[in-house]
């Protein structure tokens, strides 16, 4: 890769700041100096916005994690901007180049294979990067596979935690899964296809195994599927299955009932026969889900009522 990569020449009769949708070619406008993050689809093309394609169009760098990916969606639209790399393996060397570009005074769009920059992408070192630099960094909003996930699941939607990518290793998924156990929002994870049966059997043992949730694979492409049941039921479903495509899993909420005043003394009073009250309180902190500061008081109330 070169600092300056050369311009794609632009089909006969097209702008090269320009984009075509269904034959009908659209001017795009000239963008400030800034570092804009453009959402793209997450399968099917016809989800990419008309801000979206204005801005890709008019972008002096147009920053992608996959060329190769990027070129399909660029042709489709008749977008002459040659897509310049930038993933995990190079970005300590071309994210300096690309703020570089900026500071000059150029616009540089990056985009991921599919979806929302930086969920789950390099793009977080660059917006950094960014921002650091003084430089403006510019969101232009689109296609979101956490968000379709959610919103197909028939889960609670008010209030959601995205965990991106759980663990590979099973003990360290279980931790994971245990510390968002408690959580009053529905859940969502990215999960490979290779694992899913695996993450939902843990699951179903460290959450419940009645506890609702949706598997949704391949969300707005050919075989987009939406199976909805208790994890339980899912993880019986996917034990002996091979699955392919971009898995999205969504859990529904915990039901945290928080102990009763009762409850709270009586392992309050275990503890502080073996642990000095600093370590009790953090001890009992963990076990109910209570503030640390709460308990402590409680422990020496309950040592002068003795």
């Amino acid at each position: 890769m070169t600092d300056n990569p050369p311009a794609r020449p632009a089909p006969k009769g097209v702008a090269s700041k320009s984009f075509t949708i269904a034959g009908a070619e659209l001017a795009a406008r000239p963008l400030d100096a800034a570092l804009y993050l453009v959402s793209t689809p997450i399968g099917n093309l016809g989800d990419m916005t008309l801000r979206g394609l204005e801005t890709l169009a008019a972008a002096d760098v147009i920053a992608c994690e996959d060329t190769r990916v990027s070129r399909v969606l660029l042709e489709r639209y008749g977008i002459a901007g040659r897509p310049y790399a930038y993933h995990e393996h190079n970005a300590d060397a071309v994210g300096p180049k690309l703020i570089a570009r900026i500071c000059g005074g150029e616009s540089v769009a990056l985009i991921s294979d599919a979806g929302t920059p930086l969920v789950s992408d390099p793009g977080y070192r660059l917006t950094q990067l960014a921002l650091d630099a003084g430089l403006r960094v510019i969101p232009v909003p689109g296609a979101s596979a956490p968000l379709a996930a959610l919103v197909a699941s028939g889960l609670p939607n008010d209030a959601f935690l995205f965990g991106g990518f759980l663990p590979q290793k099973d003990k360290a998924k279980r931790d994971r899964l245990r510390a968002f156990a408690d959580v009053a929002a529905t859940l969502v994870f990215f999960d490979s296809p290779n694992r899913i049966g695996a993450t939902l059997q843990a699951a179903a043992e460290e959450l419940g195994a009645t506890r609702p949730a949706a598997v949704c694979r391949e969300l707005t492409k050919a075989f987009e599927e939406v199976r909805r049941d208790t994890l339980g039921g899912l993880a019986e479903a996917y034990a002996d299955t091979t699955t392919k495509g971009e898995i999205v899993l969504v859990i529904a909420p915990g039901e945290y009932s928080p102990p009763s005043a009762q409850e709270v003394d009586s392992i309050l009073a275990e503890l502080i026969t073996d642990l000095p009250a600093g370590k009790a309180a953090t001890e009992a902190s963990h076990r109910t889900g209570l503030p640390r500061k709460v308990l402590y008081d409680r422990l020496l109330a309950m040592k002068d009522e003795r």
